[in-house]
């Protein structure tokens, strides 16, 4: 740089303007004016060799002003560091919160009056069940029936068939045990029934003189195949169903004597397999039976299956019935009751709201209600029970899988 001095002459006065833009440079220029005369010096950019004691230097440089930087902000820092945690970790909490609420029920230990409420519901369950309780075994078996193996008799003349018009108050039980039946499953496969809730009065149905089920022909199937697979005897297969020839064609149809349906076959014609509740997304968040507390470990025993899912979700009747009570307790809060007939009731407990009413008869699907979180409950959910002439039996052996 150019070094210029100046000799101050003692009584003139120097001022001072910074910056002042000249036409004569295309940069900003600082400029000494004097009374007498004007002195101007154009900035540059000063150019140095690129060294490593430089480098080190301007690093040095640049710690130090952060250092300096640090210090003079510490506790704002340090405020800043801490909100950040802290709204995190309210973030954080309240996923993990909603998730659980919307994935589990915590088990709250009974008193007294909780104990009083559960008692009392199963009181009103037996009571429900004192008008409609089943004399049909799970295998279809009319249970003060005898039993006794078909006669060697019958099974060597063919199957015989009578009409019989259903009366009002009948019962498929009723009806078989009047003709010498002992097993429901008879009447039920004879007339292809897919519902016995669904007989009406005036509808005619077939009676066969023996026990038995109506089998279809499949392809690959023989004789002496379903003989085997049924425990018959192929001579009785024969003469029952007046065989005359062991050839069989797709989609004939034979008597199979002495035999019952399947459980689950059994059990779907009975209406006895329930829908879910909630046709919604859900969560199983806790099975019937004991279970042990999230939070405790201590073992409870819980009387039906939850159903997590969000407030307000509709709630569907699992079973056609009718229903038997709409109330409201400390336990179960907003809950429903249905009578299904043949022994069979369900609870819905828990509800924000309640749609069906009291004497009211539903099919199966019917909204009856809302997802709630009323009585003792930890979240939204719907509490599902079954009873059976009574007894709360696992809803998990009813639901249709």
């Amino acid at each position: 740089m150019e070094i210029i001095s100046f000799v101050q002459q003692p009584k003139k006065k120097r001022t001072i303007t910074f910056p002042v833009r000249h036409k004569s440079y295309n940069s900003v220029s600082f400029a000494y004016t004097y009374p007498s005369e004007k002195h101007i010096f154009k900035a540059g950019k000063v150019h140095n060799d690129l060294t490593v004691k430089g480098c080190i230097a301007a690093l040095g440089q640049g710690v130090s002003n952060f250092g300096s930087l640090i210090a003079r902000n510490i506790k704002a820092i340090v405020i800043s560091v801490f909100a950040i945690i802290g709204i995190a970790g309210l973030a954080i909490a309240a996923f993990f919160v909603t998730d659980y609420t919307l994935s589990h029920t915590k088990i709250i230990t009974l008193n007294t009056q909780d104990t009083f409420d559960i008692d009392s519901l199963d009181t009103l369950m037996k009571n429900f069940a004192l008008e409609l309780t089943s004399d049909v075994d799970e295998n279809g078996q009319i249970t003060d029936s005898t039993g006794a193996a078909i006669s060697s008799s019958l099974l060597s003349q063919p199957v015989e068939y009578q009409t019989y018009k259903v009366k009002s108050g009948d019962t498929i039980s009723g009806i078989a045990k009047k003709f010498g039946l002992t097993n429901i499953s008879t009447l039920i496969s004879v007339n292809d029934i897919g519902n016995v809730r669904q007989l009406g009065a005036g509808q005619k149905l077939k009676i066969p003189s023996i026990d038995g089920i109506i089998y279809t022909v499949k392809s690959g199937d023989s004789l002496q195949k379903i003989a085997a697979d049924n425990n018959i005897k192929l001579e009785n297969l024969l003469d029952v169903n007046e065989l005359t020839t062991e050839t069989l064609t797709v989609g004939q149809q034979l008597f199979l004597p002495g035999v019952g349906l399947d459980q689950k076959t059994l059990q779907s014609r009975m209406g006895e397999l329930f829908i879910l509740p909630i046709k919604a997304s859900f969560r199983w968040s806790s099975p019937y039976g004991w279970r042990a507390d999230p939070f405790t470990g201590v073992q409870s025993f819980h009387t039906g299956t939850d159903m997590a899912c969000p407030e307000g979700t509709p709630i569907y009747a699992a079973m056609s019935g009718k229903i038997a009570d709409v109330g409201y307790n400390r336990t179960y809060g907003n809950y429903i009751i249905i009578n299904h007939g043949n022994g069979y009731q369900t609870l819905y407990a828990h509800m924000s709201k309640s749609i069906a009413t009291k004497g009211q008869y539903v099919t199966q699907g019917t909204k009856i209600g809302l997802v709630g979180s009323t009585g003792y409950s930890t979240g939204p959910h719907l509490h599902f029970m079954v009873y059976k002439n009574g007894n709360r039996i696992d809803p998990m052996t009813v639901l249709k899988k």
